[in-house]
C-alpha cells in the first residue's frame, strides 16, 4: 500500500526516493530506500515502525538533512533539507534515541543551548527554558547536572530542549526504548499532549508496534529496502478491537 497523495498543507514529501550504499556491483553495495512516495500533514504525528535494517533511519537522516537521496527529492516546508541546511535553524528539532545532553551544563543549561544558538537574550532563553522544564516536571532539578538525573529525567530535558526552541517539525529517533516501560509510557503520553497542543508536526521512528499504536495518529510499516507494506491512520476515535485488527496487520507485514 503506497501513502497518501496529493495532501494538503504537507510538511514533508519523498517523491520516488532511493538511497544506495556503496559501488555498484561491489560487496558493500546495498539499497536502503527503493522508490519511496512518503507525504506527512501538518500536525500530524506520523510513526514509522519497521524491523531493525528496513530503513528507518536512512528516511530519518534525509528529512533531518543528514544525507541526500540517491534517486528522486526530499522536500521539508518546500524546501530541500540537504542543500538547504541552513534554512531549518530553528524550525526542526531532533529528539535522539539517547538524551545527548551536554555533562558540562545544567539541565537548565541544556535546555538553553539551541536558544543561545538562534541568537535569544540570556534573560529570554533562561525564562523559556524554565518554563518548558516547569512543564515537564522538573522544577527543582534545573540547576542539576545530568549525571544526578535518571535516565527518564534525563530525556525530559531532552525534550525541553527540542520543544524550547518553537520548531514546528520534531524527529524522533526511538527517543524512549532506552527508559523502563513504565516511565517510557508516562513520557509517550506526554509527549503525544505536547505536540498536539502545540500544533507541531512529528514523525517518529520504533520497531514497537505497541509505542506506534500508542504514539501514532498514522502508521507506515516499511519492510527492507523501505518500501512502504501499510499505512494507517488513526484517530482517538479508533476503539480497542480496531488497534488489535490493525496489530495483527502490522504483524503479518512485518513477518512477511
Amino acid at each position: 500500500m503506497t501513502s497518501v497523495t496529493g495532501m494538503e498543507n504537507c510538511v514533508i514529501s519523498l517523491d520516488k526516493v532511493s538511497k544506495v550504499f556503496g559501488k555498484a556491483n561491489s560487496a558493500g553495495f546495498y539499497t536502503a530506500v527503493d522508490n519511496l512516495d512518503l507525504k506527512v500533514a501538518q500536525g500530524q504525528m506520523l510513526a514509522l515502525l519497521g524491523k531493525t535494517g528496513c530503513g528507518k533511519s536512512t528516511i530519518f537522516n534525509m528529512i533531518a538533512g543528514l544525507t541526500e537521496p540517491s534517486e528522486g527529492r526530499v522536500t521539508v516546508s518546500g524546501h530541500d533539507p540537504f542543500r538547504e541546511f541552513d534554512a531549518f535553524r530553528g524550525k526542526m528539532a531532533i529528539v535522539f534515541q539517547g538524551d545527548r545532553l551536554l555533562p558540562w551544563r545544567t539541565a537548565i543549561e541544556n535546555v538553553e543551548l539551541g536558544l543561545e544558538i538562534l541568537g535569544q537574550s540570556a534573560k529570554q532563553r533562561r525564562s523559556h527554558a524554565m518554563s518548558w522544564l516547569e512543564r515537564l516536571g522538573l522544577r527543582g532539578h534545573e540547576h542539576d547536572y545530568p549525571h544526578a538525573l535518571s535516565g527518564g529525567m534525563r530525556q525530559r530535558v531532552s525534550i525541553a530542549r527540542a520543544f524550547a526552541t518553537n520548531a514546528n517539525l520534531l524527529l524522533c529517533d526511538e527517543p524512549f526504548s532506552a527508559l523502563d516501560e513504565m516511565t517510557g509510557k508516562r513520557l509517550r503520553t506526554e509527549f503525544v499532549k505536547l505536540v498536539k497542543e502545540n500544533g507541531k508536526t512529528a514523525v517518529f521512528i520504533t520497531h514497537s508496534i505497541n509505542e506506534a499504536l500508542e504514539i501514532g495518529d498514522r502508521i507506515v510499516v516499511l519492510k527492507r529496502p523501505a518500501t512502504i507494506a501499510i499505512d494507517i491512520p488513526l484517530t482517538s476515535e479508533t476503539r480497542d478491537d480496531a488497534k488489535e485488527a490493525i496489530r495483527s496487520r502490522i504483524q503479518g507485514a512485518l513477518a512477511a
